[in-house]
């Protein structure tokens, strides 16, 4: 639970967030006027109709020569920087767009204290999704609380005394834009209204209920309850846009709206919250992690700043939060029905937010899921899989025109309307490696699950299809004949080359999941004789340099004192499974590490703890953790870049995962990178590939008990120091329970 004692006075550093995946909400627990930053996932300036045009980033005019130009200039240069590169084949971005705040919704109470004293309360617990207030004033105990329903589709809040007769507020909307219009009639306010520059038509309609009182609609788009006992309002909201390229566009939102708003606001505030609760609890309850927490009456906040890595029970109490948070992040931002999370999640406050708040696909949308598998959330998937085909179109089109092949691509970030193309921004716009990046997810998902059904109907497709357009684009290396990605860039560093690693670690992992994928499903031998012949001349991306290095590119260009925040080169090592522990690969790779030092932003402090992690070292892992904790974690424990970005989160989560569990060779590994700060423990629901769910307690750095839960038939090899030989192999069978002691 987060707890707070006084109110939040900054959206970014104290608000606190609640979800539904297309909804989401920032309480700030203020006392007078109580404020809920209200979003709806789909809000979004740009595209089809936008003011400043649209292009989906395709190139405005034919560029005949332009990608072979740059191509044959590195073939003879080696290098180009990456303002020549942009010059030939970026151009600028036009109606991009940014995602919005829906607006602030106010609850100004009558006779609220100016400031908080000791009885005053903020908390958000995990567990059910509960955003609380409570204090006491003039002898009277007031409680608020909050939550977003995914089944219901609306934000809910109730306001409550212990005294009848003394609840009385006015409820109003605010926005920074203004461009919608507010009326009120009966229990109803309706706020409804259309992007200035795309024409987004949006709405929002808040009901109130009672429990004594009354509810007074006021000509200026305001309710006002009065002496009631308590009351309680829903909010639903809605958009007309559409995953449907080109137009983007569906239903005006006020007959969904109306039925959602009006559906809830016949229930009970009690069978509410008893949907809500059980909803979130069914996925946030699978997994438990005890690491010797002890979680002190102490605020979040305070929590956080005296947080030093030390023995204590409150550090780990700390650490233990901070991997249920990233769980409760993805299920408040990422559920059916809407897109995935963005670089905010679903939280957001601003009409020009960092980077859009966008789905930038050089890294950060995929670190978004990286948690999802292994914590046991793999429904919060469901969105990025869909977002991921509604990208296919737009890409087949971008291929088509930019490079003249079949397959499909997106660049370096993406929006809700298809962006699959570039812009000039010189260092971060050439990124044809991302749509391969992004199926990667889709074929872990499988990997965890096994179900050929789905592999078949929507990782497969997408995966093929990225895999014949780099069949199609990989060129022959003058160097050294091997099949290399050209132009190439490793994100957001150096210069432009033929065959930089990450770009050849991608396309090899890309390759070598679709063969995987076509041999289980009995592809045409065709295309599995093409992807094999690919892979026999792929130049892997994997060398070894000077100074001991894993090389970035593809001639020996590192520098030792080098500290860039992207370590993109070590992809094959994390998310990838090119490179293995023990191997001279990974003594490469942690040379890298260990060179670029433990420096960054939040996600890039939250990428090493995966890192180091999957190389065993499970104490510098947690050291990465501690770094997050102490100079890249707000108060309210978002992960800040600076700014609020919530990859980091996500990424912390799931690199914690990877201390405790490791699937990804076929074995399940357990505790592989435990770290010393965690010698007696437990954790219980997570997933291994394979379709197994794994229980482990450990005591004095070594597990003594292990459960493993089957979710489908086969065979399964546990690796673990609690066995003779350190291996166990059995077959498992579908719903079966195997328990392991020491």
């Amino acid at each position: 639970m987060l707890q707070y004692r006084a109110p939040a006075a900054d959206w970014e550093r104290g608000s606190l967030p609640i979800g539904s995946g297309a909804l989401g909400a920032s309480v700030f627990g203020t006392l007078a006027s109580e404020r809920l930053t209200l979003n709806e996932k789909t809000l979004w300036t740009g595209g089809p109709g936008s003011v400043q045009g649209y292009d989906f980033g395709n190139w405005t005019a034919p560029r005949p020569g332009a990608l072979s130009g740059v191509q044959q200039r590195l073939d003879d240069e080696g290098a180009l920087g990456p303002d020549t590169v942009a010059d030939a084949l970026g151009q600028a971005r036009r109606g991009y767009g940014a995602y919005q705040v829906l607006g602030d919704l106010r609850i100004d109470l009558a006779n609220a204290p100016a400031a908080p004293d000791d009885s005053y309360r903020r908390t958000l617990d995990l567990r059910t999704a509960l955003a609380t207030v409570t204090y006491t004033h003039q002898e009277v105990r007031h409680s608020r609380e909050f939550f977003a329903s995914h089944p219901d589709g609306v934000i809910v809040g109730r306001f409550a005394t212990d005294r009848p007769g003394q609840v009385s507020f006015t409820l109003r909307h605010t926005s920074p834009r203004s461009d919608f219009t507010a009326s009120a009639t009966g229990d109803r306010l309706t706020v409804r209204g259309a992007l200035k520059d795309n024409g987004l038509r949006f709405e929002a309609q808040i009901r109130v209920r009672t429990k004594g009182g009354s509810v007074t609609a006021g000509t200026d788009g305001t309710l006002t309850v009065r002496d009631a006992d308590s009351a309680f309002f829903v909010l639903a909201a809605g958009t007309d846009y559409a995953d449907t390229y080109p137009a983007y566009r569906g239903e005006d939102p006020h007959a969904a709206v109306t039925r959602t708003v009006d559906a809830a606001a016949g229930q009970t505030h009690a069978k509410l919250r008893d949907t809500h609760v059980r909803d979130h609890g069914a996925l946030f309850g699978r997994v438990g992690l005890d690491i010797g927490q002890q979680l002190p009456d102490l605020p979040t906040d305070q929590l956080l700043t005296q947080y030093t890595d030390g023995a204590s029970a409150a550090d780990r109490a700390l650490e233990a939060l901070f991997f249920q948070y990233g769980r409760y992040l993805l299920i408040a931002s990422s559920r059916s029905g809407s897109l995935p999370a963005n670089l905010q999640g679903v939280w957001n406050n601003s009409t020009t937010p960092p980077w859009s708040a966008d789905y930038h696909t050089n890294i950060n949308l995929q670190m978004n899921y990286w948690l999802a598998e292994v914590t046991n959330l793999a429904e919060t998937t469901a969105p990025y899989d869909r977002f991921v085909e509604a990208l296919r179109a737009p890409g087949r089109k971008t291929a088509q025109e930019m490079f003249g092949t079949a397959g499909w691509v997106v660049h370096n970030e993406t929006n809700p309307y298809g962006f699959t193309g570039v812009h000039d921004w010189s260092t971060a716009f050439w990124f044809p490696e991302a749509a391969a990046w992004l199926t990667q997810q889709m074929y872990e998902h499988y990997r965890f699950s096994g179900s050929t059904a789905y592999l078949r109907s929507t990782a497969y497709p997408a995966m093929k299809e990225a895999a014949e357009f780099w069949l199609a684009n990989l060129r022959t290396d003058p160097r050294d004949g091997l099949l290399v990605v050209t132009p190439s860039y490793s994100p957001e560093h150096g210069d432009f080359t033929a065959g930089a690693a990450m770009s050849q670690q991608i396309v090899h992992d890309l390759l070598t999941s679709t063969l995987e994928a076509a041999r289980v499903l009995g592809d045409a031998p065709d295309f599995r004789n093409r992807l094999e012949a690919a892979l026999d001349r792929l130049d892997p991306g994997l060398r070894i340099g000077s100074w001991g290095q894993l090389q970035e590119w593809k001639t020996d260009r590192d520098d030792p004192a080098d500290t860039h925040r992207h370590v993109s080169h070590l992809f094959a090592l994390h998310p990838g499974r090119q490179i293995e522990p023990g191997s001279e690969w990974a003594e490469a790779a942690k040379v890298s590490l260990g060179a670029r030092g433990d420096g960054g932003t939040g996600w890039s402090k939250a990428w090493k703890i995966n890192f180091w992690a999957r190389l065993r070292d499970g104490d510098h892992s947690h050291k990465m953790l501690t770094e997050q904790l102490r100079s890249s974690t707000l108060p309210n424990l978002w992960d800040t870049h600076p700014p609020f970005q919530i990859d980091g989160n996500f990424g912390a989560t799931s690199g914690m995962a990877e201390m405790l569990l490791q699937s990804q060779y076929g074995a399940v590994e357990i505790l592989p990178a435990l770290p010393t700060a965690w010698p007696d423990g437990s954790v219980r629901g997570l997933r291994a590939r394979g379709g197994a769910t794994v229980d482990i307690t450990w005591a004095g750095g070594a597990p003594t008990r292990i459960v493993v839960t089957a979710s489908r038939t086969g065979e399964l090899t546990l690796r673990s120091g609690l066995f003779t030989g350190g291996e166990k192999r059995f077959k498992a069978r579908a719903g079966e329970r195997y328990v392991f002691t020491g």
